[in-house]
């Protein structure tokens, strides 16, 4: 006679059995995750090869414009911005295609914003409601454990449709909307294991919002975004260890906003988002160590804009 809890366990995997998620063998490697507005099918790559994602699993809502950061085990997707709002932490074990479980709240429901990591800690920057408020609110989970956030400090001004990224130190966001200046080219940092307010970092090389970044231990890339009156194929990088503005890096095959992106130590994935045509199911990659144009990676299982993503391997947990 099964336990009380191997009943629920026999459960879960008839369940598992009808959603097509079981049984899978454990996920290894480079493992990076796309979700996004318009499904809640969770896509993932191997990042050190290239060809189209597959079914990993779900969130538990179609909300989207959520932030995402992940450890060498854990994947977090946080918040949402529709109606009002969301403050519902969500994670996925890497290893195990699954659905989502719940790991806690944010300080603040928001959604249109940055998550970064250490191998530690995930970090969440500015955001907003469907309302229209802003907000300068950074706040912080222990990714290893399930709980609710912390409060970190603040962004220089509220902002939102950021993006950010990391090393093991620092946490840098750029891509904002500034509620009281518009739109922006400014980079922002904190020191992850730390608490306190954002410093000025530099400045992208051009103004432009809703771009996607990720990092290797050393560099950080900013990719695509919107400009005025049309989408940005723009790719730029920074040495996280110091500061000064971005330099370019090369171009998107397509110019595209709201898409997401995930590395490992050598390459940065994009992929989905918004073009002039519509929305893209592409997936593009560089070599984070040189500069040029991005090549095609694949396509996503389905069509995503508005991304969040995390990766296993991303330069916080280098």
């Amino acid at each position: 006679m099964p336990s009380y809890s191997g009943v629920w366990n026999l459960v879960a995997q008839f369940q598992a059995v009808g959603q097509g998620l079981w049984p899978y063998p454990p996920l290894t490697g480079d493992i990076g995750l796309f979700a996004g507005t318009n499904y809640n099918t969770i896509n993932f790559i191997t990042i050190t090869s290239t060809g189209n994602a597959s079914n990993f699993g779900d969130l538990a809502t179609t909300l989207g414009n959520q932030a995402g950061c992940g450890s060498t085990t854990r994947g977090l997707f946080a918040g949402a911005i529709n109606f009002p709002g969301s403050n519902v932490i969500e994670y996925v074990t890497f290893s195990t295609r699954s659905n989502t479980t719940d790991f806690g709240d944010l300080t603040v429901a928001r959604g249109q914003f940055g998550g970064a990591n250490s191998s530690t800690r995930g970090v969440f920057i500015a955001g907003r409601l469907s309302t229209g408020t802003n907000y300068t609110t950074i706040d912080y989970v222990t990714i290893a454990t399930v709980g609710n956030a912390t409060n970190f400090g603040a962004i220089t001004a509220a902002a939102a449709y950021n993006c950010a990224t990391s090393n093991s130190t620092r946490a840098i966001t750029s891509t904002f909307i500034f509620e009281a200046a518009g739109n922006s080219n400014v980079i922002e940092y904190v020191t992850i294991a730390s608490a306190g307010n954002s410093t000025d970092f530099g400045d992208l090389t051009i103004v432009r919002t809703t771009g996607s970044g990720a990092a290797s231990s050393t560099r950080g890339v900013f990719a695509g975004g919107v400009i005025p009156g049309n989408r940005s194929n723009v790719i730029d990088y920074v040495a996280i260890a110091s500061i000064g503005n971005a330099t370019d890096f090369g171009d998107l095959t397509v110019a595209r906003s709201a898409c997401g992106a995930c590395s490992n130590s050598t390459r940065i994935v994009v992929a989905g988002g918004n073009t002039v045509s519509g929305n893209t199911n592409a997936m593009d990659y560089i070599t984070i160590s040189t500069t040029g144009n991005a090549a095609t990676f694949g396509d996503l299982f389905l069509t995503i804009t508005n991304m969040v993503s995390c990766s296993n391997s991303n330069g916080g947990v280098q």
